[in-house]
């Protein structure tokens, strides 16, 4: 079915709120350069990003290495995601999930906390309360909230690692591993609803279309006239983390190589192509959501430019 306008616009501002908390904690981990002695008492410039828990880029990787480094660890995740479905292995599934949760909205929190002593410690501290809640406990309120800091975390890590042309084709490859899976294969639809009914845990934004009573939880059951509950089915309307994640890599290496105005442009570029896939979307249909937002990055990076 079509979504309510309702869903729709909260959606959006999620993706919207999601991608200038990005660029904020981006900003935040921007590089910084230091002259140390070596070994032989020369002085050498050291560059840092001041990231936690050792995701740290690799010093004097290529954005080539890497972009072509990045493709191959999304295609080995895809193929073990693919062997865990096959196996059942949802507790694996969701251990992983527990811990890459973890350790994104810990690196979120660290940049809001970093010039306190010891904020690593205390960003985990907040965070790891937070993914039990998430993964465990399962609340919509705690799931998207997280998930707002989740992406940024993320967007942290891989933007050191490449410059804004590598970002660029790693959103023409991915915008076209989306359409295939959506389109073609049905990968995509088939993995979300693993996901969400056996592992429990999307990764992305949801937004059930619930009443008042039932907007806290993701699980609603009714009590029949026996003794045993039955799971009610409910639309819900939903947007992949990867497609949150993707367009704030590429806004975060523009801010790096061009600037604040240059990234805002390309984040509202991606803001509204997602608003136009969902205003033309049609109902009872699934749509590749990359492919739109990714036209929408390259519409907007031409006009930032132009600034």
């Amino acid at each position: 079915m079509k979504h309510p306008k309702k869903i729709v616009l909260i959606l959006i501002a999620m993706f919207l709120v999601s991608q200038l908390i990005g660029i904020l904690v981006i900003s935040i981990y921007s590089p910084k350069t230091t002259q140390i002695l070596d070994s032989e008492g020369n002085l050498v410039n050291v560059t840092s990003y001041n990231l936690p828990y050792g995701t740290e880029p690799p010093k004097d990787l290529a954005p080539q290495t890497s972009l072509f480094s990045i493709l191959i660890s999304i295609a080995i995740a895809v193929f073990i995601i693919l062997m865990l479905m096959k196996f059942k292995a949802e507790i694996f599934l969701r251990v992983w999930f527990f811990v890459v949760v973890t350790i994104a909205l810990g690196i979120s929190f660290n940049a809001f906390l970093i010039q306190i002593p010891n904020s690593s410690i205390i960003a985990i501290v907040i965070a790891l309360p937070l993914a039990v809640f998430k993964i465990f406990k399962r609340n919509i309120y705690v799931h998207n909230l997280t998930e707002l800091l989740i992406y940024p975390g993320i967007g942290a890590i891989f933007v050191p690692l490449l410059n804004v042309w590598t970002a660029v084709l790693l959103l023409i490859v991915i915008s076209l591993y989306d359409a295939y899976a959506v389109w073609h294969s049905g990968f995509m639809q088939k993995m979300a609803k693993y996901q969400m009914e056996k592992v429990r845990v999307f990764p992305g934004f949801l937004v059930p279309h619930l009443g008042k009573r039932d907007k806290g939880s993701l699980k609603i059951k009714i009590k029949k006239s026996s003794t045993k509950s039955s799971q009610i089915r409910i639309p819900v309307a939903i947007l992949g983390g990867g497609d949150v994640v993707f367009p704030m890599i590429l806004a975060g290496t523009v801010l790096r190589q061009f600037g604040l105005v240059q990234a805002l442009i390309v984040i509202l570029g991606a803001t509204l192509a997602l608003s136009l896939l969902f205003y033309f979307s049609k109902k009872g249909k699934f749509y590749p959501a990359m492919p739109f937002i990714t036209s929408g990055c390259f519409v907007a990076l031409v006009l930032a430019f132009l600034v």
